[in-house]
């Protein structure tokens, strides 16, 4: 597995810290406290995105970061519109670096897979970025282990390679482990999985009536709209009441405990609100209570369907 490290050499920490949330949900005040607490808590990886909350998300990180800049690995993404050819892609990394202040990031994504564009247009540009050393790293969100692979042959004819994915992963949401884990462990691209919490769903809020990104944004809604995935999310709260923890500090420091060394995306719109997922970098989960917590959900099939032989 490619492992990654900050400019001054110090490896990515074990979580990161999404900041979807700065400038929409957390308020400038907000945000600041909560890099604060991460960086108390030892945390160095910083994530966004060009178009987080219209471009505030890292307009707000990018003086928070300015100070102690070699010591963290900062992440961002492009493409989520407009698709990923060469003249979007750099139009808004362009945008990114005036958003953050600065000219080059650690991690560039591609946001999510563009069939309209070809794989060779798109990698021979991360890749000249990547050469002119405006990025040091290359990752992908939101693609297929198939494009994946695509895109990773790309990459190696042009003398790169991919060095991240980040994909959907929770207790309820884990068909990242039939192909994509499996993948990114045999072409050692490291794991950022984002949504630990299941858009909020994973902490109990929602059965006690309490409001958020599920009620608030139909795209949540639909995502976690089965019967199912609820119930889950009661049982993982009843088994946390058992045993004196969190729900959030169980789904967060379950998600990191898969044999592909995910390393999870946390994030949040207070400390308060935070506190829990930073309680799950601590948290000691052994294989007994790890197997009851995996038993609450569906595992599924593998990828031939073949669970005769799983």
């Amino acid at each position: 597995m490619t492992e990654l490290t900050t400019r001054n050499g110090t490896r990515v920490t074990r979580f990161a810290f999404g900041t979807m949330q700065f400038g929409g949900k957390a308020d400038e005040r907000a945000s600041h406290d909560m890099f604060g607490a991460c960086r108390a808590a030892g945390i160095n990886h910083f994530d966004t995105a060009v178009g987080y909350t219209g471009g505030a998300s890292e307009t707000l990180l990018g003086p928070m970061i300015r100070a102690d800049r070699d010591a963290l690995f900062i992440a961002t993404k492009v493409g989520f519109e407009g698709g990923a050819g060469r003249a979007n892609i750099l139009a808004q990394f362009d945008q990114s670096r005036r958003q953050r202040g600065e000219d080059a990031v650690d991690l560039l994504y591609m946001h999510r897979f563009d069939d309209a564009t070809p794989l060779q247009e798109t990698f021979e540009t991360l890749a000249e970025l990547q050469q002119s050393g405006a990025i040091r790293y290359i990752g992908v969100s939101n693609y297929a282990a198939w494009q994946v692979m695509k895109a990773q042959a790309v990459a190696r004819a042009l003398g790169t390679k991919i060095d991240a994915i980040q994909p959907m992963y929770n207790l309820v949401k884990r068909q990242a482990e039939v192909e994509i884990f499996p993948m990114a462990a045999d072409q050692g691209i490291t794991i950022f999985p984002y949504s630990p919490l299941g858009g909020g769903l994973l902490t109990g809020k929602y059965a006690k009536g309490a409001l958020g990104r599920l009620a608030e944004d139909n795209r949540y809604n639909a995502r976690y709209a089965q019967g199912w995935m609820h119930d889950c999310a009661a049982h993982l709260a009843e088994l946390a009441a058992t045993i004196g923890q969190d729900p959030a500090t169980l789904a967060v420091a379950w998600a990191a405990r898969h044999a592909a060394q995910p390393r999870p995306i946390i994030s949040a719109r207070s400390t308060e609100q935070l506190a829990p997922s930073l309680a799950a970098l601590d948290f000691v989960m052994d294989d007994a209570l790890a197997d009851r917590i995996t038993a609450l959900s569906i595992t599924p099939a593998p990828a031939t369907d073949r669970v005769e032989e799983a």
